[in-house]
Formats: C-alpha cells, structure tokens, sequence
C-alpha cells in the first residue's frame, strides 16, 4: 500500500467545490501500464475522471469514489499503533498497525487509494476489463455522478452501457445490502406580526414551528424489516423578526431518512401535520429512493446502511455494489481515520468482489 501517495492526496484541500486541484493531481499520478484518462467537465469548475485500463472507454467492472470532502480541511498524520491502544472513536487496536487520520482518510481518499491498489494487483495478474471513476461533488448533492450519467445514458432494466459498479464509502469492509432513502422538503410557516406585548392579537410562526415538530415526533412510521426506523431531522431555520415582534414567518428544511415502506409516506405524513395553505408551504426538494445492492460474495460480511451515496445516481450501470474501509462513524468528524489493515483488507476483498462479478 503506498502510504506516501495516501499522505500527498490527503495533503491537498478538497472541500467540495474546490477539488480541481485534486483531480489534476489524480490525473497524473494514478496511471499505470496502459491506462487511459478521460476528464470530464461537470460543469462547476470541478472534474471527474475516469481511468480505463481496457481500452474500451467502457469497462465491464468499474471502482467508483469521490474525491471531495467536507469541510474544515484537517491535515493528515501517519503513525504507528500497538495492540491494545484506543483509537479516536474508543476502538482498541486489535494488533500493531499504522493508523492515518485527517479529513477525507476514510471518507473517500482512502477509498481512492483501496481501489488504485486493487486495480494494480488485477492488473499483474492479466485483467484489463475495469477501470476507476473518481468523481467530484458527492457531499453536495452528487452533482458528478449526475454528470457522468448524462454524459452515458441510463440503463434500461434489461440492459445498458455499464455492466457493474463498485462504489467505495465507509462500510467498516462489509457489502452494503441495502441502504436508506433521503427526502428533502423546504417549508414556510406563515404567522401574523403583532406587538409581543399583545400576542392574542396575532399568530406566531415560531409557535407553528413549535407545533411541526411536536406532531412530527408522534407520527408513527411503519418499521421497515430491512432498513429498520424512518428518521428525520430541521435544519437551517430562518425567522428575522425582532425579539418584541410575533413572528410573521419561518422558513426550514426537514430531511428525512427513508426506508422501503416508508419513502411513499412521507410527503403525505408532512402535509398531515402541518397547517393548511396557505398558512403553510411545502416545497419538495427531491431526494433518493432505497435501493437494494448485489452482496453476494462468500467470506465478507454484510449490513445494510442509513447513509447516502452516489450510487442512486449512477444509472448507467447494470449492477452496484458498496464497499469500503473506514468507519461512517468518524467520517465528517474531527476523529475521522482509517488504518492500514482496514486499506490492505479492503484491497484485497475488491479483488474478491471482481471475480465473483466477472465470473473469474
């Protein structure tokens, strides 16, 4: 495993938007043996790549990650570890091992770097049909998978342009059999300005707000035997009245994590809640359906994941597949690491994962 190639990808800022500088850098050192380069402009000033050591321009099997990361950048550090030493999420080191932190170590450098390892042991051993999809904007709302899509076409269930795909995210190494939905809704709340000295004589936004999140707490959602709960969760909350003034209105997101009995439900659930137009507004913002995935590969395990990822939107290819070191848990943390035997294992289950695809 080169660590001193993990330690120069983890060394460039790559929040997203500004992975440019990234995905030149991958450019040039990535290939090996006869490997082409395809760069795509997504359209936002980033790129995604595509390295192809088939000659095809369509490989049969293709490893797929991202090169951004959430912000604040974090530096790397690469050090050493003895059995029995706690991690930074409380683990104990199950055996002397090399452990790398700073931001994007498992969410998804080191992916980029399992892969690039595993591409160059099918390599030596004679395969050429795969190839490695580094793609920008996936934190964001994977504005580079859209892109290549585009640019491919989607795949009709009965066949299509891209055989198989194996997207690498935080997995802690096990095959991702299913993994959850997301449904995004903006909502204005709207109230009655008023003196808050006399409240009686107007209504507050806040207080609806109050009442949302109240009822929403009591729905019920339907348990889902694969994905298991529905989760939901507000953010970016918006209300500029003065302290003395009832609010007139209050702008916020609701996010919700859906399951395979759920996903249908939730628009429905939210307009059941909330107050009747035009005392409110809900605007749906899109989001992911649950989808099941191929994990049928003897000797690595499996679980299913609440946690999005690029691979709803890859519809060029046929079959997909999510696998990877590192834990989600420290992803998008300041503990965020990956260790070496997490890398050297994933490498070698990618191989694994290639023949079972490829039938080899």
């Amino acid at each position: 495993m080169d660590l001193q190639l993990f330690q120069d990808i983890l060394s460039i800022r790559s929040t997203s938007g500004t992975e440019r500088e990234m995905a030149e850098f991958l450019a040039e050192r990535l290939p090996f043996g006869g490997c082409d380069v395809t760069r795509q402009e997504v359209g936002d000033g980033t790129l995604n790549l595509l390295f192809d050591w088939s000659g095809t321009g369509n490989p049969s099997f293709v490893f797929c990650t991202h090169q951004d990361t959430v912000p604040p950048y974090i530096p790397p550090q690469i050090s050493k570890v003895s059995a029995g030493d706690t991690l930074p999420d409380r683990k104990i080191a199950a055996e002397d091992d090399t452990i790398i932190t700073g931001r994007g170590s498992c969410d998804a450098k080191g992916q980029i770097l399992a892969f690039h390892a595993a591409c160059k042991v099918l390599y030596e051993q004679g395969y050429r049909d795969f190839g490695l999809l580094v793609l920008a904007g996936e934190e964001t709302g994977s504005f580079g998978a859209k892109a290549f899509t585009a640019s491919r076409g989607t795949c009709e269930p009965d066949g299509g342009l891209l055989p198989f795909v194996l997207v690498g995210e935080p997995t802690d190494n096990h095959l991702v059999s299913a993994s959850k939905g997301t449904k995004a809704f903006e909502i204005t709340l709207k109230g009655r300005a008023c003196h808050s000295g006399y409240p009686q004589q107007g209504e507050s936004a806040v207080d609806k707000f109050v009442e949302v999140m109240t009822l929403l707490r009591t729905v019920e959602f339907p348990p889902d035997p694969v994905l298991g709960p529905t989760t939901w969760n507000a953010g970016k909350l918006s209300s500029d009245n003065p302290q003395n003034i009832l609010s007139p209105e209050l702008n916020f997101r609701l996010y919700f994590r859906t399951t395979f009995t759920t996903d249908p439900l939730v628009y429905d659930k939210l307009c059941g809640i909330c107050p009747k137009p035009p005392k409110s507004v809900i605007n749906p913002l899109g989001g992911d359906e649950p989808l099941h995935y191929f994990h049928d590969v003897e000797g690595i395990p499996v679980k299913p994941v609440s946690f999005g990822s690029d691979a709803p939107h890859l519809k060029s290819f046929r079959g997909k597949a999510i696998c990877g070191p590192g834990s989600i848990l420290t992803a998008h943390t300041p503990d965020e690491y990956v260790l070496l035997s997490e890398l050297e294992k994933a490498a070698e289950q990618d191989v694994l994962i290639y023949r079972r695809v490829m039938g080899k």
